[in-house]
C-alpha cells in the first residue's frame, strides 16, 4: 500500500485591524441595513389602515425617527474609524493607485473572484478590496452630505442648514439631493452584496481569515503577503 505524504503548511499571523476600526465596521454594517430598510419605507410608505397613524408603531414618524437616529449613529461612529486610522498602520491600507502594478493586480484579483483564474497573489488587503473600500467611503460621504442637506431644509437658517445648504445649491435642488441619496444607497447595497461574497469565499474556500479578522483584528496567511511591509 502506498503511503501518501502529508505536507505541513505553516501560517503567519499579522495584526491588522485596531479595535476602533472593528467596532466601526460592525456599527456601519448594522446601520447601513437599518438605513436602507427605513429609507425604502420613507420612499414608498406601506398603506396602514389605522385611524391614528401618529400613535402606530408602523407610522412614518417612527420610521423617519429610526432613519435619522441611525444616520447620526453612523456619523458618530466615524470618530472610531478616524482614531483607528491615527493609531494603527493596519487601518491605513490605501489603494496604491500611484503604483503601476496596482491595476494589473486588481484585474488579477477580479478575475479570480469571477472564477476565471485559479488564484491570485497573497495580500493583507488585496488591491480590489482597497479600491472598493475607498469607493465605499466616497459613497458614504455623498449619503451624509445629501442626507443632512435634506434633513436641515426644515430649518435652513439653523447651523446645520448653513453647513449643508450648499449641497442642494450645488446639485440643483433638494429633489435632486433626494434622487442622489436614493440611488447612491442602492450602490452601497450592491457593494455589500459583493463584499459578502468575497469575504465568505476568502474565509471558507481560501482560508484567508477575512471574516474572523473583523473579530480578532488578525489575519493568518500561508504565504507572505506582498503588502506586509506596510505594517512595519
Amino acid at each position: 500500500m502506498a503511503i501518501k505524504s502529508v505536507k505541513e503548511v505553516k501560517r503567519k499571523e499579522f495584526y491588522i485591524f485596531s479595535p476602533f476600526l472593528r467596532i466601526f465596521h460592525w456599527i456601519m454594517a448594522s446601520q447601513i441595513v437599518i438605513l436602507f430598510a427605513t429609507g425604502l419605507l420613507i420612499t414608498k410608505p406601506m398603506n396602514v389602515a389605522i385611524t391614528e397613524p401618529v400613535f402606530s408603531i408602523t407610522s412614518m414618524d417612527l420610521v423617519r425617527d429610526i432613519h435619522f437616529t441611525s444616520a447620526f449613529i453612523l456619523c458618530a461612529s466615524l470618530i472610531l474609524r478616524i482614531y483607528g486610522f491615527i493609531i494603527n498602520k493596519g487601518d491605513r491600507l490605501f489603494p496604491r493607485v500611484w503604483e503601476g502594478h496596482f491595476y494589473e493586480e486588481t484585474v488579477d484579483v477580479a478575475l479570480h473572484y469571477m472564477l476565471i483564474r485559479p488564484h491570485h497573489a497573497s495580500f493583507l488587503r488585496n488591491p480590489l478590496a482597497r479600491g472598493s473600500y475607498a469607493a465605499l467611503y466616497v459613497l458614504l460621504a455623498i449619503e451624509i452630505l445629501t442626507g443632512f442637506a435634506m434633513y436641515f431644509m426644515t430649518n435652513p437658517s439653523s447651523t446645520g442648514g448653513m453647513l449643508f445648504g450648499w449641497v442642494n445649491v450645488l446639485v440643483g435642488s433638494e429633489m435632486m439631493s433626494h434622487y442622489i441619496h436614493h440611488y447612491v444607497a442602492w450602490f452601497i447595497i450592491l457593494f455589500a452584496i459583493g463584499h459578502l461574497y468575497m469575504v465568505i469565499r476568502a474565509e471558507f474556500m481560501e482560508g484567508e481569515s477575512e471574516i474572523s479578522s473583523m473579530f480578532s483584528g488578525k489575519k493568518i496567511l500561508a504565504h507572505n503577503p506582498k503588502d506586509a511591509n506596510e505594517l512595519d
